[in-house]
C-alpha cells in the first residue's frame, strides 16, 4: 500500500522494515528510545522491537560510533542516530580510523555494515552545530559512503539500501524537508541504488545538479527558467561518494552548461569536485564555465541571517544567466 509521508515518516518506516526482515539490525544513539529521537524519526520502535533492539546511549558521540564498529564486528547491522550533523565530529575518530578501515585492514575477513543517520543543514532556525553541512569532509575518507536523499520516496529506499550494505554508510537527512514535503511511498522493502543520481527533470538547455533539502530552491528556478523558455535537466545527486559521475557527463553532453547547487561552504565542497569531473572528462561538451551556487566559507550564521547564506532561487537563477550568456 502507498501513502503519502513526510520525509521523517519514511525514514522511521525503513527502520521499520529494516528490523522486521532482518533480526540484526539494531539502532542506537542518544534519545532514541523512549523519547523517539529527537526529531522523532525512531518514535515507537522500543515498543515495537524492545530494548535490546532500540539501544539509548550516553551522551558521547565517539563512544556509540565505537560501540557500533564492536557490533558491526560480530555480525549486527547497527544503525546509529547523532542528533545533528555537527555532533559527528566527535566520533571520527572511530568513524575515520576503525569503521571504514576495517575492510582493508582485515583484507575482507570483516566489514562494517554500519549506518549513521545525522540531520544536517540549515533553514530551522537553529544553533551553528545543529545546522551544519559538511558532507565533503566525510566524503573525503576512503572507505565511506555519503548518501543525502531529498524526497520521502528516496529517503525510504536509500535507508534500505544502506542498512544492507556490507559497508559503513553516512546517511544525511535534510532536516528542513522532515515535515515540509510530502510524497509517495510504497512500504514494498525494495530499495533504491546506493551510487546513482537521479534525473527528475529533463531539458535541453541546462544541467543543474543539486542534493538535499537544495533541491527545492533549484527545481523552483528551474520552473522559472521553463517560463523564459529555458529547459533543464535537474539532478539530484543523492550519491555524495561515490559520485554517479556518468549522469552528470551524459547530461551536460546534450546540454554543454551545469550550474552546481549546494548548501555547504564553497571551498573544498563536492561542488568542487563535480566541477573537476566535468574538466576531465567532459570538457569538449563544455560550452560555457561550470558555476556553482553555494553557502560561504564561513560558520554558519544564527537564524536571523542564514537566510542570506543559504542558496536561493535568486542566486541560482543569476548563476543560470551568467552560464546562458555564453554563445
Amino acid at each position: 500500500m502507498a501513502d503519502e509521508l513526510t520525509l521523517v515518516d519514511a525514514v522511521r518506516l525503513a527502520l521499520a522494515r529494516a528490523m522486521t526482515d532482518d533480526d540484526t539490525v539494531v539502532v542506537l544513539g542518544e534519545d532514541v528510545g523512549a523519547d523517539g529521537g529527537v526529531f522523532r524519526a525512531t518514535d515507537g520502535l522500543l515498543a515495537r522491537f524492545g530494548e535490546r533492539r532500540v539501544i539509548d546511549t550516553p551522551l558521547s558521540e565517539s563512544m556509540f560510533i565505537g560501540l557500533a564498529v564492536g557490533l558491526a564486528a560480530q555480525g549486527f547491522r547497527p544503525v546509529v542516530e547523532y542528533q545533528f550533523m555537527g555532533f559527528l565530529y566527535p566520533g571520527l575518530d572511530q568513524l575515520a580510523n576503525h569503521a571504514s578501515r576495517m575492510r582493508n585492514r582485515t583484507r575482507g575477513r570483516i566489514t562494517s555494515p554500519i549506518v549513521v543517520r545525522a540531520p544536517y543543514g540549515g533553514g530551522v532556525h537553529a544553533p551553528e552545530h545543529h545546522s551544519e553541512s559538511f558532507e565533503a569532509m566525510i566524503a573525503h575518507i576512503p572507505g565511506l559512503r555519503v548518501v543525502i536523499p531529498s524526497s520521502p520516496a528516496s529517503a525510504y529506499g536509500l535507508l534500505l539500501a544502506a542498512i544492507r550494505d556490507p559497508d559503513p554508510v553516512v546517511f544525511l537527512e535534510p532536516k528542513r524537508l522532515y515535515r515540509s514535503t510530502r510524497g509517495t511511498v510504497t512500504d514494498d522493502g525494495v530499495p533504491l541504488p546506493l551510487d546513482r543520481a537521479s534525473v527528475v527533470r529533463h531539458g535541453d538547455d541546462l544541467t543543474l545538479v543539486s542534493w538535499g533539502a537544495s533541491m527545492r530552491e533549484t527545481s523552483d528556478a528551474a520552473d522559472r527558467l521553463a517560463d523564459e523558455r529555458v529547459t533543464c535537466d535537474v539532478i539530484d545527486l543523492a550519491s555524495i561518494k561515490p559520485i554517479d559521475a556518468d549522469t552528470i557527463l551524459g547530461s551536460v553532453a546534450r546540454t554543454g552548461r551545469c550550474v552546481i547547487v549546494h548548501e555547504a561552504p564553497r571551498s573544498g565542497g563536492v561542488g568542487a569536485e563535480i566541477a573537476a569531473i566535468l574538466a576531465d572528462e567532459g570538457l569538449t561538451s563544455l560550452v560555457a564555465p561550470v558555476a556553482r551556487v553555494t553557502g560561504y566559507d564561513t560558520v554558519m550564521p544564527l537564524f536571523r541571517t542564514e537566510h542570506h547564506y543559504l542558496p536561493d532561487v535568486d542566486r541560482i537563477l543569476d548563476a543560470a544567466h551568467r552560464v546562458l550568456e555564453y554563445a
